[in-house]
């Protein structure tokens, strides 16, 4: 097994309140230990950041899948992105309706459609066309999402004041390299509470929520969607991957731009086509997970001290 096998996960970048933060990281363990044992039986990157992020999604601790909010008329609107890294095929949903996991409708439309992206009640209806249940949407949502959507309906405020005062929750993704040498990245959100309806952030977007290229490496990004979407964050990462830039460089300068030229906040992690590993954010907290092919691990939740220009960044490998 080559050893830079490896899977790097996040639980997203915000204000991750102290209730949050020991659920937020035993739920990222547990995704990269999931894609991680994968990637040691000899699996592809693609069913290792997939695998790991339906964890993620499943755990009520993230705004993604089990843990979405809900949009200004009360329903909830998911968006999830996979690319793999040998061919750039890549399949995205944005605003669609309650499944539990649309990391996997994602790959559904990669694999089953000649699309990258299918969106609203086409993608809700795609789902459906193909064996996803359509769930009920407080089947989704927890009572504390609830609470907090009720308090946003009385005091309205925008998407970005939300995300930059901490009082949102964001995104989880994954990105991986397998044995053979192939990436592949993954981003999924419920989207931030009281978003406008069919209001669609970085994260199903190619080259802004994610981006995988077997000769650069893998990206996926978390944060201020409007932000990350203006300056196509994940892609600006990758063409620093490609040009030999260290992946704590690549996101550190990334991060760092975005900051300086629309003021948003976020992460990113990634992967290069070495097998270095990087995670970064510009917010109070980010959780974050690695699994290395030697079974070695590591995660955080908190600033360790390793902050450049204004980004915390920790070096995976």
């Amino acid at each position: 097994m080559l050893s830079k096998a490896t899977i790097v996960v996040h639980g997203g970048a915000w204000k991750i309140p102290s209730s949050l933060s020991s659920a937020s990281l035993r739920g990222v363990e547990a995704a990269a230990r999931a894609g991680g044992a994968l990637l040691r039986g000899g699996g592809s990157a693609l069913d290792a950041v997939e695998r790991a992020v339906r964890s993620l999604e499943d755990d009520e601790a993230f705004d993604a899948g089990h843990g979405a909010v809900l949009n200004a008329a009360g329903r909830v609107e998911l968006d999830a992105v996979i690319m793999e890294g040998s061919g750039l095929r890549a399949g995205g949903v944005a605003a669609i309706g309650a499944v539990a996991n649309p990391v996997s409708v994602a790959r559904l439309v990669m694999e089953r459609t000649e699309h990258c992206l299918l969106v609203g009640e086409g993608a809700t209806e795609f789902a459906r066309a193909n064996g996803v249940a359509i769930l009920p949407d407080l089947e989704l949502v927890t009572a504390a999402a609830l609470a907090e959507f009720e308090e946003m309906q009385r005091f309205p405020t925008s998407v970005k004041t939300l995300f930059n005062h901490g009082l949102a929750h964001d995104t989880v993704g994954a990105v991986a390299i397998d044995e053979a040498g192939h990436v592949a990245a993954a981003t999924s959100t419920g989207g931030i509470s009281c978003k406008m309806v069919g209001r669609v952030g970085d994260s199903p977007l190619i080259g802004s929520g994610c981006f995988a290229d077997d000769f650069a490496g893998a990206v996926s990004t978390t944060g201020h969607g409007e932000s990350i979407m203006r300056l196509n964050i994940a892609r600006q990462i990758s063409l620093a991957l490609e040009g030999g830039a260290p992946p704590d460089e690549a996101c550190a300068a990334a991060l760092a731009n975005m900051r300086r030229r629309v003021g948003g906040c976020g992460g990113a992690i990634c992967v290069d086509r070495t097998g270095r590993a990087a995670a970064a954010f510009t917010t109070e907290r980010m959780a974050w997970a690695v699994e290395r092919a030697d079974g070695s691990a590591e995660s955080g939740i908190d600033p360790g001290g390793g902050a450049r220009d204004g980004v915390e960044v920790i070096r995976l490998s």
